[in-house]
């Protein structure tokens, strides 16, 4: 693999992110496992023609580097799509649908990675300081050795953290989620990084919910950095309403250390419902693009 360009706030990585395949085959009305063949073709053409909404609009972005996260088993052809048009690739090897992180192809995780050959690995893990404590050390001990099979190889590693309530920590705000995300979940985040990072699990980019405050973002970016890590950070889109993702990356986008943001449902969600339901093709295409390009612009115009 070549030296690849870093991103920066002044050209940042702007990914569209369809690697789910738990949600997805819902969306489908199936379950991942249970998915028949053509069931399966369908997931895939749907990847695809997602993947094409917003190829149709790349030359609209302006100078940004334009990023594509999606998994093998119903987006391979987004994959080498993706790659013959330089897109920056990143590929997840995360078991869909777990609460405890676990590699999807285990012991045979390097050969798919060199494979497709991505720009970025990338790992989704649900980690809170209040979690089982057993639970959190067989996490890390498997994060670091990805991590260390990563840095040999000399792969940049994506790490999308997701720091859910626990009962407790969710109880001491009213139970009011939004009250949760922005009061308590940027100070467990940052304790939780440092976790990661004492296991000596070091990720490249950190992918994190998105903060209610600029102070909130500080404080995410200083726990990536600390001790003089070379590491960045990207705001992924929860599936957000765009009202709140807005919001997330207008705080996000000026804050150093803030380098993009790795977007999925919110740009695709709906618009595939849709078109589940009516099957027109030509305003499939045309929303998700206009949807990515909003999300582009909301970052840009936010610098």
């Amino acid at each position: 693999m070549g030296p690849m360009e870093r991103p920066t706030s002044a050209r940042p990585l702007l990914i569209l992110a369809m690697d789910q395949r738990d949600s997805f085959a819902k969306l489908f009305g199936t379950e991942e496992q249970e998915a028949t063949p053509d069931q399966v073709e369908q997931m895939r053409a749907a990847k695809t023609l997602v993947y094409r909404g917003v190829a149709a609009v790349a030359d609209q972005v302006g100078d940004v580097q334009i990023g594509v996260l999606t998994d093998e088993e119903y987006g391979p052809e987004v994959l080498q799509r993706a790659k013959a048009d330089g897109r920056v690739l990143a590929y997840p090897v995360e078991k869909s649908g777990q609460k405890l992180f676990d590699l999807e192809y285990g012991d045979d995780t390097a050969a798919h990675v060199e494979r497709w050959d991505p720009d970025y690995v990338k790992v989704l893990v649900r980690m809170n300081p209040d979690d089982d404590q057993a639970g959190t050390r067989g996490q890390l001990d498997r994060l670091k050795a990805l991590s260390d099979q990563l840095r040999a190889s000399d792969r940049p590693f994506l790490f999308e953290l997701l720091v859910p309530a626990s009962d407790a920590q969710l109880a001491s705000v009213g139970g009011d989620s939004t009250a949760y995300d922005r009061d308590l979940r940027p100070g467990l985040g940052a304790q939780v990084i440092h976790a990661v990072q004492d296991a000596g699990v070091e990720p490249t980019l950190w992918k994190i919910e998105g903060l209610e405050t600029a102070d909130a973002a500080r404080e995410i970016v200083a726990a990536a950095k600390r001790d003089g890590r070379d590491a960045d950070c990207i705001v992924l889109g929860r599936d957000a309403p765009q009202e709140t993702l807005d919001h997330w990356l207008q705080v996000a986008a000026p804050v150093d250390g803030f380098v993009g943001f790795a977007i999925g449902r919110s740009i695709w969600k709906e618009p595939l419902q849709r078109y589940l339901d009516d099957g027109d093709e030509a305003a499939f295409l045309e929303v998700v693009g206009q949807n990515y390009l909003h999300y582009v612009r909301t970052y840009l115009a936010a610098r």
